[in-house]
C-alpha cells in the first residue's frame, strides 16, 4: 500500500484561508496539532497585544471606548458609562405642574405651569444652577400645557393654555420674555417642543374643540412654518433634539401610546417604542441619546417613576427610577445629565415642587470573558 496523500493545503494564505492545490503527503505530528501552552496563557499574542495595552495600572485618564489589560489585577478593562441614578436637587420655589422645562442640568430653565387650588395659570420663571432654583423674568402670558426650548439664556416658550387655547410666542434673553411677533399657526396646548431659540419644533397636542393633532411646526426665530405632521396624532407626549434631528415619544391618542417618531427636518418616521407606554411624561437628551422619565397611564393611576434610555433604535429600562413618582413634570439637560422638576400624581401630597438630577457618569468597567 502506498503512502496516503491528504487533501490539505500546504499553502496558507494571508488572511487564514488555505490554497489546496497542493497535497500533503504523510502523518501530521500531533505537536503540531494540539499546542499545549494555549492552556496556560500567560502573554497576549502580538496581534492581541497591538490593540489591547497591557498596563500596571489604570490609566489616569482614558477615554470612553478605550480598553486596557491591568497586568496587576488581571482584570480586561474598558471605560464605558455606568448605570444612571436619580439624585436630589434643589426644590423649585413655585410648586406646580403642566410647566415647561429647557436648557441643561446646571443651567435650566422651569416656567409657565399651574396651580390648584386656586386653578391658576402660572407665569412664574425660575432658573436652576445645578443645586439651587432663583427666580427669573416672568412670562408676559401666565399659561400651562406649553411648550419649551432654547437655553436659559434663550429660551422660547410657545402655545399652551391660558383663558382659552394661545398660540403666543415669547423669547427669553436670561432675564426677560419678549412676546414675538410670531405667533403659531395651530393654537394647542398639551404639546412638545425642542430645539433652541431661533430654530425649534413644536409637535402634536390638543386643539380646540377638544382633539387630537399631529400638527409640527418650524420655528425660525420670527415665525413658524409648517413641518411634517407626525405619523400618531397625540397629546401630553414628550420631545427632545433639534429642529433638524427630533424625536417625540409617548402621550394620549385618546389612548396612552409607547409611539417614538424621529425627525429629519421634513418627515417623521416610526422608532423603537417604549418598554411603558404613557403620557404626561417628560425627556431630555437627543435623538440618539434620549431619556424618558414619569408619565402616568389608565394602568398606572398612581403614575410612574420609571425612566428609560433610547439609543436611535431601542429604549432600555434603567434599573433607576425617580424618588417623586409623578405625571406633568418637566425636563431637561441630556441623557447622561438630566433634570426633571415640577409635577403631580396620586403619590404625591399636593403640587410637587421636587427636583431631582440624573447622573449617568463614566467609569472603568471590567470584562468578563465567557
Amino acid at each position: 500500500m502506498g503512502s496516503i496523500t491528504r487533501g490539505i493545503a500546504n499553502n496558507v494564505l494571508g488572511n487564514g484561508a488555505v490554497d489546496g492545490t497542493d497535497a500533503l503527503s504523510g502523518t501530521i505530528p500531533a505537536n503540531n496539532i494540539a499546542n499545549a501552552t494555549l492552556d496556560n496563557l500567560t502573554a497576549f499574542p502580538p496581534s492581541v497585544s497591538a490593540g489591547i495595552p497591557q498596563v500596571a495600572s489604570d490609566p489616569p485618564a482614558p477615554s470612553e471606548g478605550d480598553v486596557w489589560y491591568n497586568t496587576t489585577t488581571y482584570k480586561l478593562k474598558v471605560r464605558g458609562l455606568g448605570a444612571g441614578t436619580w439624585a436630589t436637587g434643589g426644590n423649585l420655589g413655585t410648586a406646580r405642574y403642566i410647566l415647561a422645562g429647557a436648557g441643561t442640568q446646571t443651567a435650566a430653565l422651569g416656567f409657565g405651569g399651574y396651580t390648584f387650588p386656586p386653578a391658576t395659570s402660572r407665569s412664574e420663571t425660575e432658573e436652576y444652577n445645578g443645586s439651587a432654583w432663583t427666580a427669573g423674568g416672568s412670562l408676559n402670558t401666565a399659561r400651562w400645557g406649553l411648550g419649551g426650548a432654547g437655553t436659559q439664556t434663550a429660551g422660547l416658550a410657545f402655545g399652551g393654555f391660558s383663558t382659552a387655547y394661545t398660540g403666543a410666542t415669547e423669547e427669553y434673553d436670561g432675564s426677560t420674555w419678549t412676546t414675538s411677533p410670531g405667533t403659531m399657526n395651530t393654537l394647542t396646548r398639551s404639546l412638545s417642543g425642542t430645539g433652541i431659540q431661533t430654530a425649534a419644533l413644536a409637535f402634536g397636542g390638543q386643539t380646540t374643540p377638544p382633539g387630537v393633532t399631529a400638527a409640527t411646526e418650524e420655528y425660525n426665530g420670527t415665525s413658524w412654518t409648517a413641518g411634517g405632521s407626525l405619523g400618531t396624532a397625540r397629546r401630553t407626549l414628550a420631545g427632545c433634539g433639534t429642529q433638524t434631528t427630533g424625536l417625540a415619544f409617548g402621550g394620549k391618542t385618546p389612548a396612552s401610546t409607547g409611539a417614538t417618531e424621529e425627525y429629519d427636518g421634513s418627515t417623521w418616521t416610526a422608532g423603537g417604542s417604549l418598554n411603558i407606554a404613557r403620557d404626561q411624561l417628560a425627556g431630555a437628551g437627543i435623538q440618539t441619546a434620549a431619556l424618558a422619565f414619569g408619565g402616568g397611564s389608565s394602568t398606572l393611576p398612581s403614575g410612574t417613576g420609571s425612566t428609560e434610555e433610547y439609543n436611535g433604535s431601542t429604549w432600555t429600562t434603567s434599573p433607576s427610577s425617580l424618588a417623586t413618582v409623578r405625571y406633568n413634570l418637566a425636563g431637561a439637560g441630556t441623557q447622561t445629565a438630566g433634570l426633571a422638576f415640577g409635577g403631580n400624581g396620586a403619590l404625591v401630597p399636593g403640587i410637587a415642587n421636587a427636583t431631582e438630577e440624573w447622573i449617568k457618569a463614566e467609569g472603568n468597567l471590567e470584562v468578563t470573558l465567557t
